[in-house]
């Protein structure tokens, strides 16, 4: 009989406290969270509430106080950062609110980047970096320097650098935070692409639209979970479908 897979994300009594001045100033406190494989988890909760902190630790960019974190069944909190470093390059793609590109590269070398680190060869990640661009609208961008883009195309280019390695884990801090109508559609659209093929998601955000497309919704409050509910699977989108908007990039 074959083992169940263990979660791709698990905490143990999760904690971060901060220093302000000697004094302690808790921002995460005790929290225990589990992501199965395929799942889109939308972390939610007013400013201050400990958000961008949790997802930073699970993605080893923000050191625990205490508590665990495993991923894919191995504990990694008390890896050094030039083993999380690695880790993050093999197993978890980042977006960051503010864009966080390599300015002095090309849009498609800041796509193409990350899949070369791991180890494919450079057929592999053009054809990656193709394929993304593709389907956020960008192939005619693919020359620019980010400092050319607008900012609805940075973010964009953001996303399709972290989904170039194809991660086990997608973690992104207000993807669509800064962006205007449109462009929010685009990423949520590959968003909602993505993850009908299967792509684990942890992302925190502000956004109604973004945590309707969901399996499930945690809400924070001063460092804790207050809620953990289901999406209600009217609201969800069709995991292997090919239809709707939110699935196909155009249609």
């Amino acid at each position: 009989m074959t083992p169940p897979l263990a979660p791709v994300v698990r905490t143990v009594n999760l904690e971060k406290i901060y220093q302000n001045g000697g004094v302690p100033v808790p921002a995460v406190r005790g929290v225990d969270l589990q992501i199965e494989e395929g799942e889109f988890v939308a972390i939610m909760g007013p400013s201050g509430s400990g958000k961008s902190t949790l997802i930073h630790m699970l993605g080893g960019l923000d050191a625990r106080t205490n508590g665990e974190i495993w991923l894919d069944g191995r504990r990694v909190d008390t890896l050094s950062e030039s083993a999380w470093a690695v880790l993050r390059r093999k197993k978890v793609g980042f977006v960051f609110q503010f864009f966080n590109l390599v300015a002095n590269m090309t849009v498609a070398d800041n796509v193409e980047l990350p899949a070369l680190l791991t180890g494919a060869s450079a057929k592999e990640a053009r054809a990656r970096r193709e394929e993304l661009l593709d389907a956020l609208n960008l192939t005619d961008r693919a020359d620019a320097a980010p400092g050319h883009l607008s900012g609805g195309e940075q973010q964009r280019v953001a996303l399709a650098r972290a989904l170039a390695n194809q991660p086990r884990l997608l973690l992104a801090d207000e993807p669509t935070g800064n962006l205007d109508s449109r462009n929010t559609r685009d990423v949520l659209r590959l968003l909602g692409r993505v993850h009908a093929k299967g792509q684990t998601i942890a992302l925190v955000t502000h956004d109604a639209r973004v945590a309707g497309m969901a399996d499930r919704v945690i809400s924070l409050l001063d460092g804790q979970i207050v809620d953990d509910a289901d999406v209600a699977p009217a609201r969800r989108r069709p995991r292997g479908g090919t239809t709707g908007d939110v699935i196909e990039l155009r249609g």
